[in-house]
């Protein structure tokens, strides 16, 4: 037989890795035992392929004090202070969200919610990044209504505010979109969980929904190949349904469970289902386990062991419980009304084993499905068109000159499909509900207050920008890192942490291995140079058709504390007769710009340099201005420059602004240089707002004034708000609704 014609083929395994299967348990392995190397060796699972390039986030990782639990746990948990702890991350369910957007979406959140829930912190927020294809591809209104009601849908069900994200289009992406989503959750110190089982006699309870056919081989398999050229998944598993309502009580109850010491460890059933569960906490508790597949509740009585122990049904969860407990924890549960059944024990054997109506179809070292996996160091090399790509800067590209150009240049940009308002997305999304929410979409980023006696708060941002990536995937990822870092200081918080979602086609490509090579050392020394230490995150690889893969995609979060959220700074305009200033320096960089795509379709040149010690010059200088209360509006300048940001900034309260630009008037409104905010402050505070910049190096730009009802661009173009509301809003309603 060819290896094609394997069986072990068909699960996605190489003749090698069957090969180490093989000696691992000095025979052939069970169906069920294949079944769950299969899964938990697949590149979603095992990180087999980025392993060798993640080490660097703990390697370069700045000393910090801030870290409770850092890389190699569900999610990472940071201390805030006052007692609390917050704990955050990202992950992607990009394949199932084309199989199926709805479900693939709505999976998505609920799969990172239950990551934070098993660290033992109650979510109180989600945001996501969303990436498709051109906002009129035949397939864009499919994509984008289904993804957005699922990420809607199943975020509002549970009643956690969506505060912020982003929603990008962009040819790179049809056929393969991106769906990030990323939950934060509150605890106090003392109540972080942690995915071990230990205790030889503890039993393992296993609660939540019951076990059903959809999920089969679902992420674990969709998020470890490619599509076809016709767009379908060369393995065409079933994507997981989910049922928010069965979450909410499941969250519920997972808390009073924590808040009464009854669970000595926890893990939620994601990717791999009970393979990932019992493998992992077996494997981190350096303990042993037998389970009787044969107790798991099941939707479909007909299924076989291999159907119960990879399906990724969702709401599910694995305890391990004392057996003094177990009754207790049965009855809390049957309060709850989640359905909780004992299937298994921990034992001192070092061994998984997994029974089926008494028969052992699995008996296995449980490290080597969890942590023993194959680690690639696949070949990497500069891809043939890079040098070529660099070369073709925007230096050739007419620019505008007169004023009304520039006018005309600026309504352009902002109905353009990745500046335009997104209100159309937000509306369907709850960004208030709990009442904790401070800030949210369209500013620049989401503050949360952590628990109702306090004014201690969090603010959180998601960015990426995979057309500064494809250009430089080393300065992109550093530049992506920058505005979500940039973003979370306009708000006046503390920058304190980092987690991340690096998107890539296949890891098989080495031209693709080059660019997340690179972008995953300009990440780490880019979070060792602004002092944020990466807390966890998600690699998602093949995303691509055929031989086209997406733009190389790292999306970012950065997470800020605030010690007082009624210090925090709002994004828009607030009042007439507040002084503009700009904070940073301009240049002459439009490589991998929006005006560069937007206006010419052009993607070339050399992105914006990042500028790391001005970005934490600029954080530092943010923040002391806001905690000193100077500050009445803050926002960042990026994608479309200056000219967005005032844009923004003017529409968010209807309050317009009168300018004037210093310099060549292109350069200065639609640059995208790094390290750079718009801020606003009144008369009385200019002086020490002044001094404030200068004590951290920061060039100023005094610009004018907010006030009237116009952007007013002194000696250029004015432009009426209404007019520039009119254009900016109407963009994503005439594609989508």
């Amino acid at each position: 037989m060819t290896e094609t014609e394997q069986p072990y083929a068909e699960l996605g395994l190489k003749d090698d890795e069957y090969a180490r299967i093989c000696d691992i348990l000095g025979r052939r392995p069970s169906d069920t035992e294949l079944a769950m190397y299969s899964v938990m060796w697949s590149e979603h699972c095992s990180y087999k392929s980025s392993k060798v390039h993640l080490r660097q986030f703990g390697e370069k990782a700045p000393e910090t004090d801030v870290l409770l639990v850092g890389m190699g746990e569900n999610a990472g948990v940071v201390d805030v202070g006052d007692g609390l702890a917050v704990t955050f991350k990202v992950e992607s369910h990009n394949h199932p969200s084309y199989v199926e957007p709805y479900q693939g979406a709505a999976t998505g959140v609920g799969g990172i919610v239950r990551d934070i829930l098993t660290m033992g912190a109650r979510p109180i927020a989600v945001m996501d990044s969303l990436r498709f294809g051109e906002i009129d591809h035949p397939d864009s209104r499919r994509l984008v209504s289904g993804v957005v009601a699922g990420v809607g849908g199943y975020g509002n069900c549970l009643g956690l505010p969506n505060i912020g994200g982003e929603v990008v289009f962009d040819p790179t992406y049809a056929g393969n979109p991106l769906v990030n989503a990323l939950c934060l959750g509150v605890m106090r110190h003392d109540q972080i969980q942690l995915a071990r089982a230990e205790g030889a006699g503890n039993k393992v309870v296993l609660l939540g929904a019951k076990t059903g056919r959809d999920g089969i081989g679902g992420v674990s398999v969709l998020a470890s190949a490619t599509f076809n050229e016709d767009g379908g998944p060369s393995k065409r598993p079933s994507v997981q349904v989910g049922d928010p309502f069965t979450e909410k009580v499941v969250i519920e109850c997972c808390l009073e469970l924590f808040e009464r010491g009854l669970v000595t460890g926890i893990q939620d059933l994601g990717g791999a289902g009970l393979s990932c569960a019992t493998s992992e906490t077996a494997s981190h508790g350096g303990s042993g386990m037998t389970v009787d597949l044969d107790l798991v509740p099941l939707r479909e009585p007909s299924m076989s062991p291999v159907e119960v122990i990879t399906s990724e049904s969702q709401e599910r969860m694995l305890a391990i419980v004392e057996p003094g407990d177990v009754d207790e924890v049965l009855a809390l549960c049957a309060h709850w009304g989640v359905l909780a059944t004992v299937i298994g024990e921990v034992t001192d054997s070092g061994r998984l084993e997994v029974r089926w109506h008494g028969e052992v179809v699995v008996d296995v070292p449980p490290a080597s499905l969890a942590d023993e996996g194959p680690v690639y160091e696949r070949p990497y090399a500069r891809p043939d068109d890079q040098d070529a790509l660099q070369a073709d800067s925007t230096d050739a590209l007419v620019r505008p000159a007169t004023g009304d150009e520039l006018a005309e240049t600026l309504l352009r940009l902002a109905s353009s499909p990745n500046l335009a308002s997104r209100r159309w997305v937000t509306e369907q999304y709850d960004r208030y509900v709990l009442g904790g929410t401070v800030l949210a979409m369209p500013h620049d980023s989401g503050v949360v207050r952590l628990v109702d006696d306090s004014d201690r708060g969090v603010a959180l941002s998601l960015d990426g920008n995979g057309r500064y990536a494809r250009l430089d995937p080393y300065a992109g990822a550093q530049l992506a890192l920058s505005e979500a870092y940039r973003n979370v200081s306009t708000s006046g918080a503390r920058p304190l942490a980092v987690t991340n979602c690096l998107n890539f086609g296949s890891p098989e490509d080495p031209a693709v291995m080059w660019q997340f090579a690179e972008a995953t050392r300009g990440l780490a020394d880019g979070c060792a140079e602004l002092g944020v230490p990466v807390t966890g995150g998600n690699v998602s690889f093949y995303n691509q058709t055929g031989a086209t893969a997406i733009h190389p995609t790292p999306v970012v979060g950065v997470l800020g504390v605030l010690d007082d959220v009624n210090r925090r700074v709002p994004s828009g305009f607030v009042a007439a007769g507040d002084v503009v200033i700009l904070l940073g320096e301009t240049y002459d960089e439009f490589g991998g710009s929006e005006w560069a795509w937007v206006v010419h379709g052009h993607l070339g040149g050399r992105p914006p340099m990042p500028r790391l010690s001005a970005e934490r010059q600029l954080s530092d200088a943010l923040q002391a201005a806001a905690a000193d209360g100077l500050l009445t509006c803050a926002h960042d300048v990026s994608d479309g420059g200056l000219g967005q940001t005032l844009v923004e900034a003017a529409l968010l309260n209807g309050i317009g602004a009168t300018v004037t630009l210093d310099g060549d008037p292109f350069v200065a409104l639609f640059s995208e240089s790094a390290a750079r905010a718009v801020v606003t402050c009144r008369d009385a505070d200019v002086d020490r707002l002044l001094e404030i910049a200068a004590g951290h190096d920061l060039a100023v730009s005094r610009l004018g004034r907010t006030g009237g009802d116009a952007l007013d661009v002194t000696g250029q173009f004015t432009l009426p708000l209404e007019r520039l509301r009119e254009t900016h809003e109407a963009t994503l309603p005439r594609h989508l609704a």
